[in-house]
């Protein structure tokens, strides 16, 4: 659902995908992520003395890596009262600043001794990332932007379009990919190609043409670069065609954030071209 805050562009859109932030929700989630594949471990159990870290020696390992190599602090002001250390840890995790918290967990992974674990947790912390739809992900061990502020500029860019069909299109597809509840990966994408449909309609006056026909008809009227027409006339096929998202791909369960995310991505950015090409050739939309 889009937020009030949202529509009315107190809170932007930008804010949906974190790229130079990471709000409480994801702040929360990983460090859930974090206890329940390490911490947890040592955990205080009823009626029992409070946990020495020495008890487990995989996380005192880690514990000493992290006192020596990441906060560089002196080892002899660790002790070996777990609920100690760990009230510490968390101090720091819930007060450090966004990308900190990213350090935290790459270097907990490289260094705590249990490599299930770390795939356990791994795997945690990118179902975390999709959810609460950050812009990294854990590959091959190590944290990478998969989505940059470029590609958030070009939706951003198009969202400010002052022509409502389009905006509603693009508005209702990045609804639909940013809901964390219950994200609607199919119909963000029809809603992000029907945004470009929209458009190359109203360029070409013929409100019933299919995307197909009217990027054929939109050449007419402005001149596309060769190579973009064809990209976007095979990027339509694949979602129009029967191996596409308006037929058998509809029953398939394989679509996710990725595709739904280039999709709004590569129509936002197609919209900008078409209207800056639109003004330059005259036409009113």
């Amino acid at each position: 659902m889009e937020l009030f805050s949202q529509r009315k562009g107190i809170n932007p859109h930008k804010s949906v995908i974190q790229v130079d932030s990471v709000d409480t929700e994801l702040r929360n989630g990983l460090w859930n992520a974090l206890y329940m594949c390490c911490w947890s471990l040592l955990e205080p159990r009823h009626g029992a003395h409070p946990p020495l870290l020495s008890q487990n020696p995989e996380i005192q390992q880690l514990v000493i890596r992290l006192w020596r190599d990441y906060f560089k602090w002196p080892l002899d002001t660790r002790g070996d009262e777990w609920l100690r250390i760990f009230g510490t840890i968390r101090n720091y995790y819930f007060n450090c600043e966004w990308y900190e918290v990213y350090d935290f967990i790459e270097f907990v992974i490289h260094n705590y001794p249990d490599i299930k674990m770390c795939d356990a947790l791994i795997e945690r912390c990118n179902s975390i990332l999709e959810r609460e739809l950050s812009a990294y992900r854990f590959v091959g061990g190590r944290i990478t932007q998969i989505t940059s502020e470029e590609e958030i500029g070009e939706i951003e860019k198009a969202l400010q379009v002052p022509v409502a069909p389009i905006k509603e299109h693009l508005d209702c597809s990045l609804t639909l990919l940013a809901d964390r509840q219950n994200p609607d990966y199919r119909n963000s994408i029809k809603e992000a190609i029907s945004a470009v449909e929209t458009l190359c309609r109203m360029i070409t006056k013929d409100e019933k043409a299919t995307l197909g026909k009217a990027l054929k008809e939109t050449k007419k009227h402005i001149k596309l670069h060769p190579t973009l027409e064809h990209a976007f006339e095979k990027l339509y096929g694949y979602t129009s065609d029967e191996g596409g998202i308006r037929h058998a791909l509809m029953d398939q369960p394989n679509i996710g954030f990725e595709d739904a995310r280039f999709m709004l991505v590569a129509c936002s950015a197609f919209i900008n071209y078409l209207i800056e090409k639109s003004s330059k050739a005259g036409i009113e939309l």
